[in-house]
């Protein structure tokens, strides 16, 4: 008789490879690794069924770190290649991991459709605002006036917001974090798994080589908490040091605007109340900066839909139903055939 035993739970350390940790010194994907690892070991999930994929640059060097399976594929097509192996085994657990320059330049048209279509993938984003694995030339996320080898007199271009664009996609789930920020990630990661769907989660990484501190302007603990905005779903929008600075509606315009509880008769009843269902209001808080707004991180917007790979296997098993098993031998000598001779 063969006894059935229960597995081991697995910690953090297990999900480690025994691959050589090539990035800088001092960069952030270190401390997203170190995030993953530990959420993975708390969700308890099962690494055999669990796949990490990723594209093109610095970021995608993510599956050799994990003791999972992984697939590091070729420039902006991680999304491209997630969404056909979650079609071909729905059962596994499936993860992009994509940078800005990877994920929405050559990457964009792959990411609109993942987003769009809700395949149920966790998509990470890491945002650095610059290419780092070809040495720092300006990406799409880059601020204007941008100086790199690239843009020698500034980059003339708009940056795209990684959140807005995934909100304009169709996005069904959408959070901001930063790397160094353990437990807010871990959080995050852990709300964007529990989501069916096509949940996307940008990570602000810092690139200590070629754009160091270009998020300092939030994430300086001196300031991060006048400067950063933490959002959770029925909870007023409250932030600073003294927490006594909120957002509220514009009156008859609809455009937001900070203002300071107590002054003016202002009560914490007159703060709006975060609904991450409201994708108006999600797009509006994506698109605040300082040094007139917080950034806002957090689960900015999550309603749930039906997922593309469900729904795909759904069809399939209506027409087997309909129609059974179809004949592929027959399928293929079907319609317009014809015979290649000696001649050719």
């Amino acid at each position: 008789m063969t006894a059935q035993t229960t597995p081991e739970s697995l910690t953090a350390k297990d999900f480690a490879s025994d691959q050589e940790v090539r990035w800088c010194p001092g960069c952030g994907d270190y401390a997203i690794v170190k995030g993953v690892r530990k959420v993975l070991a708390d969700l308890g999930v099962e690494r055999e069924k669990t796949v990490f994929i990723s594209g093109i640059g610095c970021a995608a060097r993510f599956p050799y770190y994990l003791s999972t399976y992984g697939f590091h594929t070729i420039h902006g097509r991680a999304a491209a290649i997630a969404t056909g192996t979650k079609l071909a085994n729905p059962e596994l657990d499936v993860w992009v991991v994509s940078g800005d320059g990877d994920g929405l330049s050559i990457g964009g048209n792959h990411m609109l459709h993942v987003l769009r279509r809700n395949v149920d993938l966790q998509i990470l984003l890491f945002n650095n605002e610059i290419y780092g694995l070809t040495k720092g030339q300006y990406s799409p996320t880059s601020k204007k006036g941008t100086r790199s080898p690239s843009t020698p007199l500034g980059s003339i271009e708009n940056p795209v917001c990684a959140t807005a664009f995934a909100l304009g996609c169709g996005a069904r789930f959408v959070a901001r974090t930063v790397d160094t920020m353990q437990k807010h990630l871990a959080e995050i990661l852990m709300a964007a798994h529990g989501h069916r769907g096509a949940s996307f989660v940008e990570i602000f990484q810092n690139c200590i080589v070629y754009a160091d501190g270009v998020f300092s302007h939030f994430t300086e603990k001196a300031i991060a908490a006048d400067n950063q905005l933490h959002v959770e779903h029925g909870r007023p929008l409250i932030f600073g040091a003294d927490m006594n600075k909120g957002i509220r509606l514009k009156d008859g315009v609809p455009e937001l605007e900070v203002v300071t509880i107590g002054e003016d008769g202002l009560a914490e009843t007159d703060i709006m109340v975060h609904d991450q269902t409201n994708r108006m209001l999600a797009t509006m808080l994506a698109d605040m900066e300082p040094p007139h707004f917080p950034v806002a991180l957090g689960v900015l917007y999550c309603d749930p839909a039906p997922t593309y790979d469900a729904a795909t296997h759904e069809q399939i098993e209506q027409v087997k139903a309909e129609k059974s098993n179809g004949d592929l031998n027959a399928l293929l000598r079907s319609g317009h055939t014809w015979t290649v001779g000696a001649q050719g």
